[in-house]
């Protein structure tokens, strides 16, 4: 098999030749070619195949709402006691709500409500508990006047479709529909979008020892074959979202594989969802072990993900990747709206 990796470009001197890709901020004029026991070779863009070049350019459809021809914001509101970064801030109700609206306020246009921390060795949640952390919050920021949209991050489909019923907007499993064989027809029952996320095991033993052949060649063809799956139950690709899974089952070195071939995944046909907030190898890399004081590092990422195209960030410090973000756009020469004032 042959894949094919836009290589990205923001510059304003654009070539006359140039592709825009999937519609958004940044245009090509060579790919990277790729496949397993050969060494990568570049090709003028011009060149690709018809399918391939459809694929990489054609404009992604608005995605729970949002228009994707610029990047958004996740923020993460974890109502658990135990994940990694924030575990126990927004467990109790009127905290997470709390939360929900300042990430609102601060310029988070997706609310990401998790009840289920899936950080390595996490203990799994029983349903009843989940859906008890999850959709009684989702339905306090509705009933508020919230009007972004919220996600419910779980792998389980009773408590999607609790979420969903309390005013979720869309599901982001982070198994893929590999935990719950019920997830899928949930999904397209409600039709609803759904972020689909690569991870190597489960949270019990995913940083055992990860393993892969090529690691950016196996998560393309992980997600592609979930894709299609989600197609065969009824989830059409414009409502869909693909995530590598940094950190699920991936080392340091996997993680910035995947990061520097981000690309990549756009040949999916599919918006990009990148999760690096706070995580381990941006401590290790960044040299600090306390997992609130990784802003600098996870800006410093998410910004690598907008020059790659990614149309979706997930993260814990809003306010700060938003004005990154900004910046980032404005020097390159594409300011916000707004952001000229």
């Amino acid at each position: 098999m042959t894949y094919y990796r836009p290589i990205p470009m923001h510059d304003a001197a654009r070539p006359a030749d140039a592709l825009t890709l999937a519609g958004g901020w940044l245009w090509f004029t060579f790919v990277e070619v790729l496949e397993r026991g050969a060494a990568p070779r570049l090709m003028p863009a011009r060149d690709l195949p018809e399918v391939v070049r459809q694929g990489l350019t054609t404009p992604r459809a608005a995605f729970a709402g949002l228009t994707l021809d610029r990047p958004r914001l996740m923020g993460i509101l974890n109502v658990t006691p135990d994940s990694f970064s924030d575990g126990g801030q927004f467990l109790a109700p009127e905290a997470a709500v709390a939360q929900g609206r300042m990430m609102a306020g601060a310029g988070a246009e997706i609310i990401d409500v998790g009840g289920e921390s899936t950080r390595p060795g996490a203990a799994e949640v029983a349903v009843a508990e989940e859906t008890a952390r999850t959709a009684p919050v989702i339905a306090a920021l509705r009933a508020g006047g919230i009007d972004t949209a919220i996600s419910i991050d779980t792998r389980k489909a009773a408590v999607a479709r609790a979420a969903l019923a309390a005013g979720a907007s869309f599901v982001n499993d982070v198994s893929a529909f590999t935990y719950d064989a019920a997830m899928a027809a949930t999904v397209a029952g409600a039709q609803a979008p759904v972020c689909l996320m690569h991870a190597q095991g489960t949270p019990q033993t995913m940083q055992a020892d990860p393993q892969y052949e090529d690691v950016l060649l196996d998560v393309y063809d992980f997600l592609a074959a979930k894709v299609a799956e989600a197609e065969a139950a009824g989830i059409p690709r414009d409502r869909i979202m693909v995530d590598p899974g940094i950190g699920f089952g991936k080392t340091l070195d996997h993680n910035l594989t995947l990061i520097r071939g981000l690309s990549l995944f756009h040949g999916l046909g599919c918006p990009i969802l990148l999760g690096v907030s706070r995580k381990k190898f941006i401590g290790t890399l960044g040299g600090e072990a306390d997992a609130a004081r990784r802003a600098p590092g996870s800006v410093a990422v998410a910004l690598a993900g907008v020059a790659q195209g990614a149309q979706v960030l997930r993260v814990h410090d809003v306010w700060e990747t938003r004005q990154a973000m900004t910046l980032w756009r404005s020097v390159t020469g594409e300011i916000l709206e707004g952001a000229r004032a």
